[in-house]
């Protein structure tokens, strides 16, 4: 077994800053630097074995630390992206009774404003070089903290982390993850999916508070030996992605649909990429047009992965299989996973049904545990044999899995089901469209009707609305079955999304039913 920091000769970590500096550690160093966070964390803030602690932070290299110090005392980590409002807050604390809390100087202010109201709140910790009353500060405890610590004892199903689920059905739900179902089941991931080794560097964009954090920028590359390479951005910058991938030797790239949507709207063809090999994406189903214009301006390909708060991989085109536009790929090694009718029966290639992970005998152990203190929906999760997702798909003859939509989004109209994502793939063809958002619509004829939430393409905005709708409508009949055209299309500035950026069909959905009168 290779000792620690000898693991070839990229680094364990590369950090780099808004104004390019930069940051690199060898496993070695994140090993001693490690310890020093977990002794913040055990003494300074008094946290024991199972306590939860909510880091809410931008991409620093403090996060990365805070990770491994949570496994090394056994706290259990609960992440929260930069984003969170103060009522996010409010009730992400609440419903964890997180013991301690860390954060930068942009949300410290919204902590303070209702902490009153979170009693199991103990310990505050603030990164920031300005001091801060009631509030303990990170970099002076880590000067004088000691890089001599003991790891916790801990066994392979006791809590790890919790996941707020994105909320896009509901309030966020708490799932919880084990030290098995993250430190084993992201082994596929990093292996299978990511096909990493210790030569690669690996460059997830995912946002620290998301579980694709988890996935790509802490255990799947790490369980490798592979560098994680980040890059804190203020946001999403397609130009400033595009120079990065092509001046550091970054070999592995993931980032989520929309922002290689972004990508490949910029000249792509003018940045060199001398290293980059593996492109995969994941989050939502990516559209057949931007892979073939990556593929085009690039000569790479984007292989696709399916997987939940709840879950690690489920499925995905790994390194080397045939790629197929629109398909989530295959059943990942550590799950059986099979398209299912309402009474658990398999169902046959071609027809549509919920996509859920046989449980029969032995549980996957890439599971997670269930949704902290909600025990009615943690049970609904299960159907005989199964787990549920709560996506629906179909499977074809050669065992590639099709996204149709989630279970509460399908839409039935005149005894046919139609799935959101089918007509939202089929609008972002057009030049006109930008973003979309497909829900079902009360109709007195045919129950409901599809309806279409369109945001524009800047050269749109102008155009005859009417004549726009017509031409759209008529796209879609051609680009998929003629009977899931949108019958409605109303042009909008914007969507209702979850902080993760998942579009919130619910509240659409809602308004349509409450505002249409039949």
């Amino acid at each position: 077994m290779e000792k620690a920091g000898s693991r070839g000769s990229n680094p364990a970590f590369w950090w780099l800053s808004r104004r390019g500096q930069e940051v690199k550690w060898s496993f070695q160093d994140l090993g001693v630097y490690s310890k020093k966070v977990a002794n913040i964390l055990s003494d300074a803030c008094n946290l024991q074995l199972t306590d939860r602690v909510i880091v809410i932070l931008p991409i620093i290299p403090e996060w990365w630390l805070l990770n491994v110090a949570c496994m090394r005392t056994g706290t259990v980590l609960i992440p929260g992206t930069s984003q969170l409002t103060a009522t996010d807050i409010l009730y992400r604390l609440q419903a964890s009774k997180a013991k301690c809390i860390i954060t930068n100087d942009i949300l410290v202010d919204s902590v303070e404003s209702v902490m009153s109201k979170c009693p199991s709140l103990k310990a505050k910790v603030i990164i920031s070089h300005k001091y801060r009353k009631g509030w303990m500060n990170f970099h002076e405890l880590y000067r004088n903290a000691s890089s001599d610590h003991k790891c916790a004892k801990t066994k392979s199903f006791d809590p790890l982390a919790i996941f707020f689920t994105s909320g896009t059905t509901g309030a966020p739900k708490m799932a919880l993850h084990t030290h098995c179902s993250y430190g084993i089941g992201l082994t596929v991931n990093g292996r299978y999916w990511l096909d990493l080794t210790p030569s690669d560097v690996m460059w997830n964009t995912s946002d620290t508070g998301w579980a694709k954090s988890a996935w790509s920028s802490v255990f799947s590359p790490w369980i490798q030996g592979s560098c994680v390479f980040v890059q804190n951005m203020r946001r999403f910058n397609p130009e400033q992605v595009l120079e990065t991938l092509s001046k550091y030797p970054i070999t592995t790239f993931c980032s989520p649909p929309t922002a290689y949507r972004m990508l490949v709207q910029s000249d792509v063809s003018k940045y060199k990429f001398k290293n980059l090999q593996h492109c995969v994406s994941a989050g939502e189903p990516i559209n057949r047009e931007v892979m073939d214009s990556w593929k085009k301006q690039t000569g790479l390909d984007i292989y696709e992965g399916y997987g939940q708060t709840e879950t690690v991989l489920i499925c995905a085109t790994f390194k080397g299989m045939k790629i197929k536009p629109g398909s989530m790929g295959k059943p990942s090694p550590a799950f059986n996973v099979q398209v299912i009718d309402e009474n658990c029966n398999v169902l046959p290639p071609g027809v549509e049904g919920e996509i859920a992970i046989h449980m029969k005998s032995v549980r996957p152990f890439s599971l997670f545990s269930r949704y902290i203190d909600q025990p009615k929906q943690t049970a609904a999760t299960l159907r005989g044999d199964y787990y549920l997702t709560g996506d629906r798909g179909q499977v074809d003859e050669d065992g590639y899995i099709w996204f149709m939509g989630r279970a509460d989004d399908i839409i039935l109209s005149s005894g046919y089901r139609i799935g959101p994502f089918e007509v939202e793939n089929a609008l972002i063809e057009h030049p006109a469209v930008a973003e979309s958002a497909v829900v079902g619509s009360p109709d007195p004829t045919r129950g409901e009707v599809v309806k279409a939430f369109v945001i524009l393409t800047p050269n749109f905005t102008s155009h005859d609305p009417d004549k726009l709708i017509k031409e759209l409508q008529e796209h879609v009949k051609k680009t998929t079955a003629p009977y899931k055209y949108p019958r409605k299309i109303e042009f909008v500035k914007q969507l209702p999304t979850t902080i993760s950026g998942k579009i919130k069909r619910i509240e659409l959905r809602k308004k349509e039913w409450e505002n249409t009168k039949i």
